[in-house]
């Protein structure tokens, strides 16, 4: 019995261990299953953004089942942070998209879905919480658009939802404890009314959630802080007062944890190591090689030749080398040397790497900028930026904060900071330092460069040729061994097979080749500049369009649309005003009409007959601006916002120039000046008869928000006669319908590139403008109860020959990117317009921002199937992941560029282009080649070049190899045979003198063939020499030895010659047919008899040199260079000239 129970036990515990294990097992199989489905789901999340192919409700869907089965409760309260990370950045971005017209918007179905899930996994998951506690307030409030379901209209589950993520952040991290943070101003009231509501009390009273607190001392990291206004920027800063600055007493400690404010000294090689990088290039190697063998046996002439060909080589490119070493050198000489300062009360003037974040300084006009600042106080302040952005108008600052939905916005819209190594073009300022050193926009490009500063990409040509060289050093080594064993072999004088050997190596080894490339090179770098294509080392947006703002349409409520024609130029008397009924011009057609729809010119010499509408556009146009033009020197002179200047030319054309409405007696009033807050400006203009009109022009939302009524169609009959003494023009009021037909047309307008203005117009008696012109409070009261115009568009148009030359890129083969800072709709309109983006084609009509980016890591980045051909909104670092991923993706990338902040990718590229007039001295430096006038036709011109100089380095190169090859076939014959050599070491090294550089430079200035740029690109994986080219290398080479091993044989055995002789035949017989060669050489696909013979004069004139040179060995008594040669006799001639027919025929 006792056994038997204890066989039951054991039989118990087993079966209990068992299920454990299966049990356990379970477990483990589902955490890997739940693991893998989540994290596909998080993935195909992020795709969803940019990939319309990938369903995003699905997605929704299954992460909500994953929460509710499998999250929910404390069953995963701890997942990878990595994968919060990119979770929460997606349900941000898409939990503030919405829909509707431009008053009445409300959140999409997929928002709502991301705003729940954000608010579930903020509460199940600890790893989540974390992730968000590391956001910045400004993009938790622009991207979860929190009011949006605080309305009366949202529903409860809305409401609630919102209620309960405002608590959750508010009392999970102290930087987001003011919930006014999270919500758009604007929207206060309606948040507020709802936190007050019994819902929003009994939800506070059930959620008692708290991150523990941090300790120890605070500092603020370092940042732009361009979303936090002054109140809340001083107290990130708690130890800076606003009029005396930091104590100098906290200088230690600031210092010990930021460091100071200066950029890393950039490392430099020293002369001598970039010498030692020209001399251990391996092509370089062969020429010191030779002419050791050279000097082996003892031809101190050819090794003098061969070491002049070395130096020059080297001092190329060192100095090419040493020029681009300068980059870094002329980024350090940016920063700048002093700084004004308080600190205890007293205006210092310290070294600028002496300042430290919370530091006061103080900005006077014409000062550079020390580090980058958050302002607290400006008057009039302009800065130019153009070293970190490019722009060359200069950017108006203010203290107000900037709201954003992500962190990495533009610097251009950065209105309330300063950057390091800018310049105060206007005004004055008081500012809060908040980043040194590395941590500000010019360190970042000082980091990125040097990052990539020890190791360049080196091009195709330079690493097939090292690998070229690579090969021949085996080949002469291996053929030198073989011969020299087989000499050994047939029991010869070892001195004499060694030399054998060593003349065989010289065969091998081409002479010319290092010195014909870089002719060849330096010939086409003189051709590009003169195409101003300026090439700084030789190779081994504002670039598109005209940089200049231009009226393009004019949209009107009375249901007429304008296009301009000629709209670039500022003269009044070129282009025309052409109006047509809706639908409108468009972009594609903005010199033309659209033929299919009557049209009618517009009249400048006759207003009387224009619509009023139009009038009252241009009017607003006209006066509405500040901007001015004027003929001076023969040519129309602009000046004033590029934006303003566009308009004042557009109503210039139609006749309703400024001039023209002061010549009517009008007057100004009063101006409310634009702001980025308001997005309007107004002004108040008196007529002759004294009526007044406030005419507002500016966002289309804007304006229409302030708008009660729109203009209808009217018949006057002479509009302005109407405005001057104030007639009744009809209007109705704005209702849903208008509403929402302005919605459409704007949108319309903006996808196609435009730039889109409102405009409105209200008339106002004498009362009212007086009080207008007096107010000094923020009232909106002049721009209130407006009458709605129309719209109008403007454009920066492409430059004439874009279109044609980027056509010729597509038509070889070369893909085309654009990367610019303008608005995604703007980027793909003008993308369109050139034909890099082909609606028709779901391979090119694909575009990315930079936020969508910067979700990605880089290897999602690599693996992006279509690439896009537009990238829009993009920060510098998202230019350098965009090169990085070509080239990884084993693409050979030419990037253009032209402020500071694209030095980075421009020096990361395999070509860096920079523009010559636009660029900044940094990023030319930083580049490979300078366009001199800025024009993207430039860049395919030094395409096609650069195709023209591969293509007549593969020439030369099969010519060199066809020769030298036929004397290695000819060396080994006779080694193998134990026959005499034809030729010994002397005439081998005069046959490559003479035969080998002279037609190879010439075959290097070979005229481009036919369709050069009908090619698709080489495989940047394959060698200079195809297989093809190969089989024709050594089928050239292979007949040049038959023919001369044939007349050899018949010289010796037939004709009984003489040893030295036959040599002498032999030799002739060779180079001429390798001089011959030359002219079969110039086009690797065609025939001499369709390039023929004197398409290229210099290969005419190389062939008569060279000639004339082996002539003379020949048959000038004494001539040292051949000494076993001697005359030829009536059969060598005969039987030299039907080895010249053979080689001709085949």
């Amino acid at each position: 019995m006792v056994r038997a129970d204890n066989v039951d036990r054991l039989y118990s515990t087993c079966q209990l261990y068992f299920f454990q294990t299966l049990a356990l097992l379970y477990l483990l199989i589902s955490y890997l299953c739940f693991h893998v489905l989540f994290t596909s789901l998080v993935h195909d999340l992020v795709g969803s953004i940019q990939n319309s192919d990938i369903p995003l409700m699905e997605v929704l869907q299954g992460l909500q089942y994953v929460m509710d089965h499998r999250i929910r409760g404390g069953h995963y309260a701890d997942l990878d942070e990595s994968l919060m990370d990119r979770l929460c950045e997606g349900l941000l971005l898409l939990a503030g998209k919405t829909k509707g017209n431009l008053l009445r918007k409300r959140p999409t179905e997929e928002a709502d879905m991301a705003f729940f899930l954000f608010g579930d996994f903020f509460e199940e998951v600890s790893d989540f919480r974390r992730v968000v506690g590391r956001r910045l307030a400004h993009e938790i409030r622009l991207n979860l658009k929190i009011h949006y379901r605080c309305l009366p209209s949202c529903t409860a589950e809305q409401k609630q939802a919102a209620l309960a993520i405002l608590h959750m952040l508010t009392r999970s991290f102290p930087q987001f404890s003011d919930w006014k943070d999270l919500v758009v101003k604007d929207e206060h009231s309606t948040v507020e009314s709802l936190l007050t509501s019994p819902e929003a009390q009994d939800l506070e009273k059930s959620y008692s959630y708290k991150m523990p607190q941090p300790g120890g001392q605070k500092y603020a990291p370092p940042a732009l802080y361009f979303d936090r206004t002054v109140e809340k920027l001083l107290a990130m800063f708690p130890n800076t007062d606003p009029d005396n600055g930091l104590p100098s007493d906290m200088l230690p400690a600031l210092y010990s944890h930021y460091g100071y404010n200066q950029l890393p000294d950039p490392p430099k090689s020293s002369a001598l190591r970039i010498l030692g990088r020209q001399l251990t290039d391996f092509m370089v190697i062969i020429l010191i090689v030779a002419s050791i063998v050279e000097a082996a046996q003892q031809d101190f002439k050819s090794m003098a030749v061969l070491l002049v060909v070395i130096v020059l080589n080297t001092i190329i490119g060192f100095w090419q080398e040493f020029k681009a070493s300068k980059t870094l050198e002329a980024l350090s000489d940016l920063t700048v040397p002093k700084a004004n300062v308080m600190r205890d009360g007293v205006l210092q003037n310290v070294d600028s790497s002496e300042l430290v974040p919370g530091d006061l300084v103080i900005l006077e006009e014409g000062e550079a900028i020390p580090a980058d600042l958050r302002l607290i106080e400006v008057s009039q302040l302009q800065a130019m930026e153009s070293v970190l952005t490019g722009e060359s108008v200069p950017t108006t600052k203010t203290t107000e904060a900037v709201s954003a939905k992500t962190r990495r916005i533009p610097l251009g819209d950065c209105k309330g900071n300063a950057f390091m190594s800018t310049v105060v073009a206007k005004g004055r300022a008081k500012g809060i330092v908040v980043r040194t050193g590395t941590q500000t926009e010019i360190g970042k490009v000082s980091m990125a460069i040097n990052s990539g500063s020890e190791k360049r990409v080196i091009t195709p040509i330079q690493r097939k040729l090292a690998k070229l060289g690579q090969y021949l050093i085996v080949i002469a080594v291996g053929l030198c061994a073989l011969v020299v064993g087989i000499g050994l072999a047939w029991k010869k004088d070892a001195k004499t097979t060694i030399n054998i050997g060593l003349s065989l190596a010289v065969s091998v080894i081409p002479e010319g080749l290092i010195a014909v490339t870089t002719v060849t090179m330096a010939l086409a770098v003189r051709r590009m500049a003169a195409a101003n294509c300026i090439v700084r080392t030789l190779p081994a947006t504002g670039t598109l369009t005209q940089g200049k703002m231009t009226a393009a349409e004019l949209w009107t409520t009375d249901g007429l649309a304008y296009g301009f024609t000629e709209s670039q130029s500022s003269s009044p008397l070129d282009g025309k005003i052409v109006s047509q009924p809706v639908p409108s011009l468009r972009v594609p057609s903005l010199n033309k009409p659209n033929p299919t729809v009557s049209s009618r010119e517009v009249s400048p010499t006759n207003i009387a007959t224009n619509a009023p509408t139009m009038t009252l556009a241009l009017m607003v146009s006209a006066l509405c601006n500040n901007a001015s033009i004027s003929h001076s020197e023969g040519e129309w002179k602009e000046i004033g916002d590029p934006t303003e200047v566009a308009l004042l030319v557009a109503a210039t054309k139609s006749g309703l120039s400024r001039a023209t409405w002061l010549s009517k007696g009008f007057s100004k009033v009063h101006e409310k000046a634009f702001d980025s807050e308001r997005k309007l400006m107004s002004s108040v203009w008196k007529s002759s008869e004294g009526i007044e009109y406030v005419l507002c022009k500016g966002a289309p939302e804007e304006v229409l928000r302030n708008c009660t009524h729109f203009c209808e169609p009217a018949s006057k009959s002479n509009p302005m006669h109407s405005i001057i003494h104030g007639e009744r023009i009809e209007n109705q009021v704005v209702n849903e319908d208008f509403i929402n037909e302005v919605s459409e047309e704007s949108c319309s307008m903006a996808k196609e590139g435009l730039r889109v203005l409102g405009l409105a117009y209200r008339r106002v008696d004498v009362i009212n403008a007086l009080q207008i012109s007096t107010e000094e409070n923020d009232s909106h009261y002049d721009e209130a109860d407006l009458t709605f115009i129309g719209l109008i568009g403007l454009i920066d148009p492409p430059k004439e020959g874009v279109k044609d030359a980027i056509a010729r890129c597509q038509q070889a083969g070369i893909k085309v990117i654009m990367i610019t800072g303008d608005h995604v709709q703007t980027a793909t309109a003008i993308a369109t317009q050139l034909g890099i983006v082909q609606p028709n084609n779901s391979c090119t009509a694909y575009a990315m921002i930079g936020s969508e980016l910067d979700l990605l890591s880089d290897e999602a980045i690599l693996g992006l199937n279509p690439f896009p051909n537009v990238f829009a909104r993009v920060s510098p670092d998202n230019k350098l992941k965009i090169v990085k991923a070509l080239q990884e993706r084993g693409e050979q990338v030419a990037m253009t560029g032209d402020g500071v902040n694209d030095a980075p990718a421009i020096k990361c590229a395999s070509v860096g282009i920079a523009m010559g007039l636009a660029g900044t001295e940094i990023t030319k430096q930083a580049a490979d080649v300078v366009i001199a006038d800025d024009n993207f036709a430039c860049i395919v011109s030094a395409i096609e070049e650069g195709r023209h100089v591969f293509d007549n380095i593969l020439k030369f190169i099969v010519y060199l190899l066809s020769c030298n090859g036929a004397e290695i076939f000819l060396n080994l014959v006779c080694a193998i045979s134990g026959m005499e050599l034809p030729f010994g070491t002397v005439l081998i090294l005069w046959a490559n003198i003479i035969a080998d550089v002279p037609p190879a430079m010439a075959i290097g200035v070979e005229p481009k063939e036919m369709g050069i740029m009908n090619r698709n690109p080489r495989d940047p994986k394959k060698g200079v020499l195809t297989k093809v080219t190969w089989l024709i290398v050594i089928f050239q080479a292979f007949l040049i030895c038959a023919l001369t091993v044939g007349l050899y044989l018949i010289d010796l055995m037939v004709l009984k010659m003489p040893l030295n002789a036959a040599q002498s035949v032999a030799f002739v017989n060779m180079t001429t047919m390798q001089l011959l060669q030359s002219f079969f050489s110039r086009s690797i696909s065609q025939s001499v008899f369709v390039t023929g013979i004197f398409g290229n004069k210099w290969i005419v004139g190389a062939f008569v040199v060279s000639f004339g040179a082996m002539v003379a060995g020949c048959y000038i008594p004494g001539m040292e260079h051949c000494p076993q040669s001697v005359t030829l006799s009536s059969h060598s001639h005969r039987f030299l000239s039907y080895s010249i027919g053979w080689l001709a025929t085949a």
